[in-house]
């Protein structure tokens, strides 16, 4: 499994290659646009990241039920 820098690395790259092309060719609305789309994504990767490290337990041996797994994506995304 992917960690999450290398998840998070993956996703700059991407960005930054495309705010790159876009800088070169002097197009700032794109690259402003670029920059917004990229901490929006950065940002739903950051929480399903925390999803899936909810849902695979931190030992193998460790045993969470469906319900406790559940339980805790509720915790995560409870407003307050």
């Amino acid at each position: 499994m992917r960690t999450r820098d290398r998840v998070l690395k993956s996703l700059e790259n991407i960005y930054r290659g495309a705010f790159t092309a876009a800088e070169d060719a002097g197009e700032g609305k794109a690259m402003e646009q670029l920059d917004l789309e990229y901490q929006r994504d950065q940002l739903e990767l950051e929480v399903l990241l925390d999803i899936r490290d909810l849902l695979i337990p931190e030992k193998p041996d460790a045993t969470t039920s469906l319900l406790e797994k559940a339980q805790n994506i509720r915790k995560l995304t409870k407003l307050r």
